[in-house]
């Protein structure tokens, strides 16, 4: 077996199908950097998963391993909206409409990594079919991250409450007085865990970095408009910022 062969590299490279007359050049572009993103994002769930284990295994040493692969990742998916804004307004304008009703709100990936780290974006699975919606309600269904984070530092015998460590994992983490009692007292008297606390700190804030970058992109390329699929655009973006993945580690930062 070579390289190619290894890679399949001659499928691979046959999947970039543009649908625009001409065709266009930037839609070449445009179809690399998303399909790029879907195999980062596969990626990413692929650690996620390992990370849960884990910790759920109390196993800190590659837990913190992995979620520094994770946030290396996320730097990378910065970078790449630096690629795709030396695309122009009129360049995307010029394609644009062969998206129909095509958008990155039905990407099921990254609404899995938002269910993997306890967000609930609302209607997202409306947005989706078929298997796609299957597999983010078994997502959905089942504990993420936090929940994997409260069970270690259980396994730790800090006292973490019982209501939280039993909280209904189909909704969003929300703050808890309770925990943040806990969480203070980690970064108090456990210097390990609080590493893995702050580390889960630097995966959240890498996320909203993303989020922030790509609404910049976005309202680059297409201002106020409409985006494709019907949704709102820069504006539905704009109101996923700044919304935490584990609010309880930033809920602590004025008390420490």
């Amino acid at each position: 077996m070579n390289y190619a062969e290894y890679l399949q590299l001659e499928r691979l490279l046959s999947l970039q199908r543009t649908l625009s007359d001409g065709p266009e050049h930037d839609e070449t572009l445009f179809i690399v950097v998303h399909q790029v993103y879907e195999l980062w994002f596969k990626q990413i769930l692929h650690e996620l998963d390992a990370l849960q284990v884990c910790l759920e295994a109390d196993d800190g040493p590659r837990a913190l391993q992995l979620l520094a692969r994770v946030l290396t990742i996320l730097k990378v998916l910065v970078l790449q909206l630096d690629v795709l804004e030396t695309m122009t307004p009129l360049a995307f304008a010029s394609f644009r409409e062969r998206l129909a009703a095509g958008s990155g709100l039905q990407s099921r990936q990254f609404r899995e990594i938002e269910a993997a780290l306890g967000l609930r974006a609302p209607g997202a699975l409306e947005r989706l079919e078929g298997d796609d919606r299957r597999r983010l309600e078994a997502r959905t269904g089942r504990p993420g991250l936090w929940d994997a984070f409260l069970s270690c530092l259980a396994a730790r015998k800090h006292p973490v409450p019982a209501a939280a460590l039993g909280r209904d994992v189909r909704r969003p983490v929300e703050p808890d007085p309770a925990v943040q009692e806990v969480l203070l007292d980690v970064y108090r008297s456990d210097p390990a865990s609080a590493q893995l606390c702050e580390r889960l700190v630097d995966l959240d804030e890498g996320l909203q970095e993303w989020r922030y970058r790509h609404v910049k992109m976005v309202e680059r390329t297409i201002g106020s408009r409409i985006g494709t699929g019907g949704s709102t655009g820069a504006a539905y973006l704009r109101e996923t910022l700044f919304r935490p993945a584990f609010p309880d580690l930033w809920a602590i930062r004025e008390r420490m």
